[in-house]
Order: C-alpha cells, then sequence, then structure tokens
C-alpha cells in the first residue's frame, strides 16, 4: 500500500514542502524512505511533518493559504485514504 500510494505522488509531481524534500531527493533514499513511513505507520508512531503554508490569489481579491505537506506525509495520507475509501 505504500509504493502504490508513493507511485500516485509521482505521478501527481507536486512541489516540496517545508523540508524542502521534492520527489527527487526522496527517491535517492527511497527503500528506507518508504520503509520508514511503513515503520511508523504500522506502529502507530507516525506524526506528519509541518506543512508549508503558501499565499495564493483570490478571484474576489485577497490571499488564500493553500497548506503544501511534505512528500512522505502526501505518501502515508494515501495509504489512509486508500485504505479507508472502500469503507
Amino acid at each position: 500500500m505504500v509504493y502504490d500510494s508513493y507511485l500516485k505522488v509521482v505521478d501527481k509531481d507536486g512541489g516540496a514542502s517545508i523540508d524542502k524534500q521534492g520527489i527527487e531527493q526522496f527517491n535517492e533514499n527511497l527503500s528506507d524512505n518508504l520503509y520508514k513511513i511503513w515503520n511508523r505507520m504500522t506502529s502507530g508512531s507516525y506524526f506528519p511533518p509541518p506543512v508549508r503554508t503558501v499565499f495564493i490569489p483570490k478571484k474576489q481579491g485577497g490571499l488564500r493559504p493553500l497548506g503544501i505537506p511534505a512528500v512522505s506525509d502526501c505518501i502515508a495520507q494515501g495509504v489512509v485514504k486508500d485504505y479507508l475509501e472502500p469503507q
């Protein structure tokens, strides 16, 4: 499930978060990074890293905050979504 979620995140090609780690940097140590996610999720010790906030313009004027999660958190969120969605 973790690897399948990783493949979906790679397809979306998201940007780097507050940790400045994009897909390319995550791939440099792929097996260890995926193992860390799996290990923390299965042991119940997973806590998401901080989210980078970017302000984007609204149609009506002003700015709206947009949170960009880390690559590892996108993968973890995908695992949970894939697990819960069928139910």
